[in-house]
């Protein structure tokens, strides 16, 4: 199989930067034995998600202690090019008041009201990829994206 000139995979601390700067991503978990996938804000703690929620699926995905994966990505129409995210680890509720006061100043707003309780995902692996666009193919690109001359 040939190299894909047009992905590049990304290290660790790139995916993180990425992912940082995007308010939504998506919680993949296991419901009822079926894969299922919420959309929520959230923030970082270090390498691990923190969101909000209220009781529920995601709740319930949460008080079990289950493998969880949380899927954040920006994408180009225009050029067919972005990049991709997957952080993946146990999601845990928060019970600690302090733990909770402490999530409560990294500004997790959820937009939907009466999300009280904390959710994090303990991220164990991290895998990115950028799509470059199409123009860029084989030609040198930094880290943002840009051709070099």
């Amino acid at each position: 199989m040939g190299k894909d000139e047009a992905i590049e995979y990304l290290t660790e601390d790139e995916a993180l930067k990425l992912v940082a700067t995007v308010p939504v991503g998506r919680v993949v978990y296991s419901r009822f034995a079926m894969p299922a996938v919420h959309l929520v804000n959230f923030r970082l703690d270090g390498q691990d998600v923190v969101f909000k929620t209220r009781k529920g699926a995601k709740f319930a995905a949460a008080v079990a202690d289950t493998v969880v994966a949380f899927e954040v990505d920006e994408f180009d129409q225009d050029t067919r090019s972005g990049w991709t995210v997957t952080l993946t680890g146990r999601s845990k509720l928060v019970t600690s008041k302090a733990e909770q006061e402490r999530l409560a100043r990294l500004g997790v707003d959820p937009w939907i009201p009466d999300r009280e309780y904390f959710i994090k995902v303990r991220t164990q692996v991290i895998a990115g990829r950028r799509i470059r666009p199409h123009e860029l193919v084989g030609h040198d690109v930094d880290a943002d994206g840009f051709a070099g001359a």
